[in-house]
């Protein structure tokens, strides 16, 4: 029996009834719309489970007091979460890819050194 789109019920044959995750197979994906924080969604196929995922978490009683594997759970959402949000910054980066890192290093330098071209022209100009 599911309680929950994301937890099942389920009972033994001594008629113990305990609670597991229906599934790890849960894709998390990070936007930006606007603000500085990225939004997370989560998703089961096709179906969007954030409210789910919400309020598990936010609940009053702590999910890991009655779900059995909420731990592995959490484990696996927060890998995911992170994953999410690096994939994210990474398409917004305007850090060049494919280079080694001392190629990488020396781009990172002329950026900053652009950036501040116009402060060295002002201090030059006022001089």
């Amino acid at each position: 029996m599911a309680i929950s789109h994301i937890v099942t019920q389920y009972e033994d044959e001594q008629g113990n009834v305990y609670y597991k995750m229906k599934t790890h197979a849960i894709e998390v994906h990070a936007t930006q719309t606007s603000g500085l924080a990225p939004v997370i969604t989560y998703w089961m196929g096709e179906k969007e489970i954030t409210d789910d995922i919400r309020s598990l978490r936010f609940s009053p009683r702590p999910p890991s007091s009655y779900i059995q594997d909420y731990d592995e759970f959490q484990a696996m959402l927060y890998a995911k979460e992170q994953h999410a949000i690096n994939e994210l910054y990474e398409q917004m980066s305007i850090k060049p890819k494919n280079m080694s890192s001392g190629k990488q290093m020396l781009w990172s330098f002329f950026v900053i050194v652009i950036a501040m071209l116009p402060l060295f022209v002002a201090i030059w100009w006022f001089k």
